[in-house]
C-alpha cells in the first residue's frame, strides 16, 4: 500500500502506476456490468473476460491518478495473472 486511500503500486514494463478503488471507480464498474448492488458486482467480478479485466484495471488506474491514455496502455501491457491479483489487492485494501 502506498497511500492513505488504499492506493496500490502496479509495476508494468518498468514503470510504477497507482491503482485505487474509489466510490467513483465502483460506480463505473457497477454501470459497466449492469449491477445494482455490491453483491451483484462481487459475483460479476468473479467471471470477467480478459477484455473486462483490462477495463477494470484501467478504471482502477484512472482512479489512482493515471491519465486515460496511460491507464489504457498500462492495462493492455499487464500480464493476466498480475492484473487479476492487482484487482483483488485493490478490493482488499479498500474494503478490508
Amino acid at each position: 500500500m502506498i497511500g492513505a486511500r488504499g492506493e496500490l503500486a502496479l509495476d508494468v514494463d518498468g514503470a510504477t502506476h497507482v491503482l485505487c478503488l474509489t466510490l467513483g471507480a465502483l460506480a463505473e464498474m457497477e454501470t459497466l456490468f449492469g449491477c445494482t448492488c455490491m453483491e451483484d458486482l462481487q459475483a460479476r467480478l468473479k467471471r470477467l473476460s480478459a477484455a473486462e479485466l483490462m477495463t477494470v484495471v484501467e478504471i482502477l488506474l484512472r482512479a489512482g491518478g493515471c491519465s486515460p491514455e496511460t491507464a489504457s496502455q498500462a492495462s493492455n501491457c499487464t500480464p493476466p495473472g498480475k492484473a487479476a491479483e492487482a484487482v483483488a489487492r485493490a478490493f482488499r485494501a479498500a474494503l478490508g
